[in-house]
């Protein structure tokens, strides 16, 4: 595999630059700040596909290290599954033009999935499974204290809405966590980013992008249903995606239906009126929307999920 050169950029191009950088830097300040991300002293071990996500993520981080009113060091790593066809050099070879520390993990964890997953079935669960083995155990031998993943606004939605559609569960990416093992504290310090302005970015930078398809693996036709519906639902009604993200930084749990969330069993007369009670699904209480009340049920139409 061959990466063409890098191409000057034309003046108009720095300009966007600039300011789609500034924009990024922001989001993911923001997020960092809202979930106190990184501490002064902290060890963040990004972790490296070669796909857009993840070079932006690790660039974005480097700018804010530089202006950070903490301290705090940087380490990539990058894990090598030995896929066939992975070219093996590009990734050492951008890490070293920008100067900063990385680490190259080898794992042949492919053979393990191939020889475990029957031709033609989708290897992802299993890869990942593996993949989050491996990069925990690398970060506890480099004295990490927080594991950065590429992960965006757009994929947080789209997991909401699988496990909405498929699994029965309101549940979707935390911008925060602890690892499976108990042993890490893992961040997604891209949070609050669209991926539409990581992909400019990634395009404007340049990077010498890796398909994750070497593996020749399906893609989860789920999650692409979804994306496209989520697509679609954009172009016919702007400011959706947007609302969506603001409901999952804004829960009321005295307003769902789960038990071990909120007390319904024991609410009377006497408990008061809690979160507004039923004057909150008054129409007043809700922004007037341009479209009609069908806009929803035409939207998911858009895309048939199966």
């Amino acid at each position: 595999m061959t990466i063409p050169p890098s191409q000057p950029l034309t003046a108009t191009q720095h300009t966007q630059l600039s300011k789609l950088e500034k924009r990024l830097r922001h989001h993911v300040g923001q997020a960092i700040a809202q979930y106190n991300m990184i501490e002064d002293g902290d060890k963040v071990m990004v972790c490296l596909s070669g796909g857009k996500d993840s070079y932006a993520l690790l660039s974005i981080l480097i700018l804010l290290k530089k202006s950070a009113p903490i301290n705090f060091d940087l380490v990539a790593v990058n894990l090598d599954q030995k896929q066939p066809g992975f070219p093996d050099h590009i990734l050492p070879n951008y890490l070293d033009s920008i100067g900063v520390e990385y680490h190259i993990v080898e794992e042949d964890t492919y053979a393990i999935v191939k020889d475990k997953i029957p031709e033609g079935k989708t290897t992802c669960s299993l890869c990942s499974r593996l993949r989050r083995a491996v990069l925990y155990k690398a970060a506890k031998n480099l004295g990490a204290t927080k594991i950065a993943l590429g992960h965006h606004r757009d994929d947080m939605i789209e997991t909401l809405m699988l496990n909405m559609f498929y699994g029965g569960k309101m549940k979707a990416m935390p911008a925060k966590l602890v690892s499976d093992n108990g042993e890490h504290v893992v961040i997604r310090p891209l949070a609050f980013c669209k991926e539409s302005e990581l992909i400019q970015y990634g395009d404007l930078k340049q990077f010498p992008i890796i398909p994750c398809n070497l593996c020749g693996s399906q893609p989860n036709l789920q999650r692409q249903n979804i994306k496209r519906m989520l697509n679609e639902w954009h172009e016919l009604y702007p400011g959706r995606i947007e609302s969506m993200f603001t409901a999952m930084r804004n829960v009321v749990p005295s307003h769902l239906c789960d038990n071990n969330l909120f007390d319904f069993k024991n609410i009377n007369s006497s408990s008061g009126i809690i979160d507004g009670g039923d004057l909150v699904f008054d129409q007043e209480a809700f922004s007037r929307p341009k479209q009609t009340n069908n806009e929803l049920v035409n939207a998911l139409n858009v895309v048939e999920v199966k």
